[in-house]
């Protein structure tokens, strides 16, 4: 690695060793490409507390709503190769989604969750997750809120089945098998990378701890009235429904799981090549990554902005967080990848992912000032 960055890289591990150290957090990765190259991977902690079995560079990680970046990336992957257009009406791909006046909807509407569909049956059970045709004909039975485009609500579970039955019908594969040929497998981060994770690699997971993050969740449905419909209480994001295998192993593409290499380094070839692989195009990649839609999320009651698939932040980065802390972004201006992630979901800990992401951001900026 470039020996420009041997003080982030320092400064990086002592605070991941911090980290870990004080009991904060159990097991944590991080890392981040530059123009391409990797110049941060470090890793602390334990993927396992209960075996003492340490966090590795390798070591998948469930990140939650992270995953979305990589359900984002599959899209756009097939839309440089002509496969999708972002303005497909859904129902001319999925004739069955139609029914209840939802034949206006596109993939744009569903990449910025202004498609109108963000709930979910209240009795909605783990379960009916590892069904992918049941949750698609719950989707296609689904009534829509409002006109697409009209609000905007994060569909937090609902954006998974939406565009991944879009990428099953235009492919005849499902999402993950998508991802590991097409995006992983080129980028050689096959075992690393995972919509639903083959059942020969949940042993090699990192298992995940509640810190924090179920009395967030139980806080926000006692306070947020659209909420529960949302994330309905048998199914909410949190470390329970992330360690089943039954929910790991199944394509639930609103969620996913990862190392923070792998993820930084996906990124990284949306941004450019890497290793000779680039994923879109430059003109793609500023189209994707743009100012798509902007409002008060109907779900939050906060003002967000999303790309195509992707959140966008005001210091010019794109990408997505998951529940708990994890994350993954982009700085395009910068040639920067960010990835943090963690196993022991926490809330009102002071965020230290973001920290670690703002962190390399900054030390980059200055390297390059």
């Amino acid at each position: 690695m470039d020996g420009r960055w041997d003080g982030l890289r320092a400064a990086v591990r002592t605070t991941i060793d911090e980290l870990v150290t004080s009991g904060q957090e159990a097991g944590v990765q991080v890392a981040a490409y530059l123009d391409g190259e990797p110049i941060v991977q470090k890793q602390a902690g334990l993927a396992d507390p209960a075996t003492g079995r340490p966090m590795t560079a390798d070591t998948p990680i469930h990140a939650v709503s992270t995953g979305k970046g990589l359900t984002a990336t599959v899209v756009h992957v097939l839309a440089e190769r002509g496969l999708l257009d972002y303005d497909l009406r859904i129902a001319d791909v999925w004739p069955e989604f139609a029914r209840r006046g939802k034949d206006g909807i596109t993939l744009r509407h569903a990449l910025t969750h202004t498609a109108g569909l963000p709930t979910l049956p209240a009795d909605t059970a783990p379960e009916d997750f590892a069904d992918w045709d049941r949750m698609c004909a719950v989707i296609a039975d689904a009534e829509p809120l409002w006109a697409p485009g009209a609000r905007l609500a994060y569909h937090a579970w609902t954006f998974g089945w939406i565009v991944g039955e879009v990428v099953r019908r235009v492919t005849g594969r499902p999402i993950s098998q998508v991802l590991a040929e097409e995006v992983a497998g080129p980028l050689g981060v096959a075992g690393e990378l995972f919509l639903g994770v083959p059942e020969a690699d949940l042993p090699r997971l990192a298992r995940l701890e509640d810190a924090g993050l179920t009395a967030m969740i139980a806080y926000a449905s006692a306070h947020l009235p659209n909420f529960d419909a949302v994330a309905p209480p048998g199914v909410r994001p949190d470390a329970t429904i992330g360690s089943r295998p039954d929910v790991l192993r199944a394509d639930v593409p609103a969620v996913g799981t990862m190392s923070a290499r792998a993820v930084a380094r996906m990124y990284a070839a949306l941004l450019g090549p890497v290793d000779g692989v680039r994923l879109i195009s430059p003109e793609r990649l500023a189209e994707v990554s743009a100012v798509a839609a902007r409002g008060e999320d109907w779900v939050f009651g906060q003002e967000v902005t999303f790309g195509l698939g992707y959140a966008v932040d005001g210091d010019g980065s794109f990408g997505t967080a998951g529940s708990g802390g994890s994350l993954a972004f982009a700085y395009p201006a910068l040639g920067l990848t960010v990835a943090a992630v963690r196993n022991r979901l926490g809330a009102g800990d002071g965020d230290p992912m973001e920290g670690l992401r703002t962190l390399v951001r900054d030390a980059v900026v200055a390297g390059s000032a």
